[in-house]
């Protein structure tokens, strides 16, 4: 670990806070498109951390690297906030109570959940950060690594930057021509009806979606696109299909996978978080011993983070402001006195399964819709046996989801950001602060980036361009729990929670025996209950990776393929932004242009930029100034 700073190093100062929560807003909403398209998001920490060490270091030439670990804590606080947000919240319109998103309720939520889940992470510090040598924490060490070479070498910072900047350029521009010129198709698929079953193929022709597979590599890519396969490939046509699916295979596809293949993801999630929980028992105990010896003033490290009382006072304010959210949402006071408890306790839970997760696999691998899910279910299961039914149970079980999903992956980012605050030599004490802030500042833009996509992206939030799919995952759940759905394909649940059984024999199997590569069941589960179109570009993306990093040990891998992270990352960001950028001109009537090609251009155009864009992955994503 390195050696603490010196005290006179600067570290929060106010061009750090103002850099710090622009960022925060920037990559929070980068992540709403990102998340409500894929399903999935990633971490913000190194492109801001490269972000802040060119900006400190390039323009205002003093920068230190303790200044940019606090702009890079604040980044990530709201990228990942954003994805608790999505996860949950379009749940509540996609089942008819809201017409619009709240303003008030969602800001609140974010807040506060994402505050919940800073304040039940600072007593797990030492348990996670410190003690724990168990967990590797690899995007922790990875960022630690980014910023010490940008203060090391300002050329090397510089050279960093450059390919945050090309890959957005990159991702922008396919955006705009799919978007808004209009020459590219967005996807291509294929599906035709044979004896009564439907078969599908399909690839989106996403520079993000290839960026995710190439930030999450080989191994969890092969994993999404088994689940995928499992569930398009084989799952869909074992399903004997209606009349109107077979006349139209493409649409019938999209029928049987979100009303009966997708629930089997659903099992195997369960599966999934119930054996994360158990994987963290230990570190549970011990953050329960740990918040004790705080409240009674005798935690070891309490000097070091937010003092106990601050806490308290924070945590009685985030409690409060969910218990006004619930009665505002179900008018009914019973409803909101249980809810909030399942909530805190809950909460709690899942802020120790996550940042024990992001400690083993990284941030952008923490199976957040996992433990979601199992809140849901639990949520939802005490409010039956409590009596509550209708409109107000199902609200009240994702207000539930919603705040815990916050919590969750707010924390999973905390405890990513302070080990690499533990290895640069930052105060604790300030990154929580900077986490705070984080949160507070990116609450503010999600309600209205939502209701901006919603409005001005064809078919809304839930359509197939933002596909939403945890979203409409929770709201199929919140409604089959509750009636509104005439019941949940329990059958198909069933046969994902025994699908999962085998696949977590098998990893334990792959696990005693050493073997290099993992049957992980939430990336798998993932893919079964994605688009499919989505698990080719993610894929591909993680082929690139291995083939520029084939051969070579993980430590070497992971210094030879950062460029390639950070082109990646800029590539998200891009997109992603262009995405929103685009959503705004429509929103003023700017619906973009209309070249009126034949539909064989279109083709020809769309299948050279997809061939140029993964050369272009290939030319960006490797280390060739030598070997080292």
């Amino acid at each position: 670990m390195s050696q603490p700073a010196a005290p006179s190093v600067r570290e929060l100062t106010v061009r750090v806070v103002i850099l710090g929560l622009v960022l925060s807003v920037v990559m929070g909403a980068a992540n709403v498109y990102l998340g409500l398209k894929a399903g999935l998001t990633v971490s913000a920490s190194i492109p801001a951390a490269v972000v802040a060490m060119l900006i400190l270091r390039g323009i205002f030439r003093n920068g230190t690297i303790l200044e940019a670990n606090q702009v890079q804590t604040a980044a990530s606080a709201g990228e990942s906030l954003a994805a608790g947000i999505i996860f949950t919240m379009p749940a509540i319109v996609l089942i008819g109570v809201w017409k619009e998103f709240d303003l008030l309720t969602t800001t609140a939520v974010a807040f506060a959940g994402g505050l919940l889940g800073i304040l039940f992470m600072i007593p797990m510090r030492k348990i996670f950060v410190v003690d724990d040598e168990e967990l590797k924490f690899p995007e922790g060490v990875a960022c630690a690594a980014v910023l010490h070479a940008g203060a090391d070498d300002g050329a090397d910072a510089g050279k960093q930057a450059g390919s945050v900047l090309w890959g957005g350029l990159m991702g922008l521009g396919v955006a705009a021509l799919i978007k808004f010129v209009g020459v590219m198709k967005g996807s291509v698929a294929v599906a035709t009806a044979v004896g009564g079953r439907i078969l599908y193929f399909g690839g989106d022709v996403s520079p993000a979606l290839v960026a995710v597979g190439f930030i999450v590599r080989l191994e969890i890519a092969i994993l999404i696109f088994i689940g995928g396969a499992l569930g398009w490939l084989v799952g869909i046509p074992l399903l004997e299909a209606t009349a109107d699916q077979l006349a139209n295979p493409e649409d019938g596809a999209f029928a049987l996978w979100s009303t009966q293949i997708r629930y089997v993801g659903v099992g195997a999630m369960v599966m999934g978080g119930v054996a994360a929980i158990w994987r963290v028992r230990g570190g549970l105990v011990k953050a329960i011993a740990e918040l004790r010896k705080r409240r009674s003033g005798a935690g070891d490290d309490e000097q070091l983070d937010i003092s106990g009382k601050a806490i308290a006072l924070w945590g009685t304010v985030a409690t409060i402001i969910i218990c006004g959210v619930y009665y505002s949402l179900t008018g009914h006071v019973a409803i909101t006195l249980v809810t909030a408890a399942i909530m805190l306790v809950m909460s709690f839970f899942f802020t120790a399964v996550a940042s024990y997760i992001v400690g083993l696999v990284g941030n952008s691998n923490s199976p957040v819709s996992g433990m979601t899910i199992t809140a849901v279910l639990f949520t939802g299961m005490l409010l039956l046996l409590f009596g509550f039914t209708g409109t107000e149970g199902m609200v009240a079980t994702l207000g539930v989801a919603a705040v815990v999903c916050c919590a969750a992956c707010t924390s999973g980012d905390v405890c990513n950001d302070l080990k690499t605050g533990a290895l640069v030599g930052a105060s604790p004490r300030r990154q929580q602060i900077m986490q705070i802030a984080g949160v507070a500042a990116a609450a503010l833009v999600m309600a209205p980036v939502l209701q901006l996509l919603h409005d001005n992206t064809p078919g809304g939030i839930g359509g197939k361009e933002l596909a939403a799919p945890q979203a409409q995952l929770f709201a199929s759940l919140a409604r089959g729990f509750f009636g509104e759905d005439g019941g949940l394909p329990w059958n198909m649940v069933a046969w994902g929670v025994g699908l999962g059984v085998v696949v977590l024999i098998i990893d334990f199997i792959l696990a005693k025996s050493n073997a290099k590569f993992r049957a992980h069941l939430m990336p798998l589960a993932v893919g079964m209950y994605l688009p499919f179109e989505l698990a080719t570009p993610i894929l591909a993306g993680g082929f690139i990776a291995w083939l520029l990093s084939r051969g070579m040990d993980e430590e070497k891998a992971e210094r030879t393929l950062r460029p390639g992270i950070l082109f990646a990352s800029g590539v998200v960001a891009g997109e992603s932004l262009m995405g929103i950028g685009l959503a705004l001109l429509v929103s003023f009537n700017i619906t973009g242009l209309n070249l009126e090609l034949s539909p064989t251009v279109v083709t020809a155009i769309t299948l050279v930029v997809a061939a140029l864009m993964l050369l272009a992955f290939f030319l960006k994503g490797r280390d060739r100034s030598g070997e080292r």
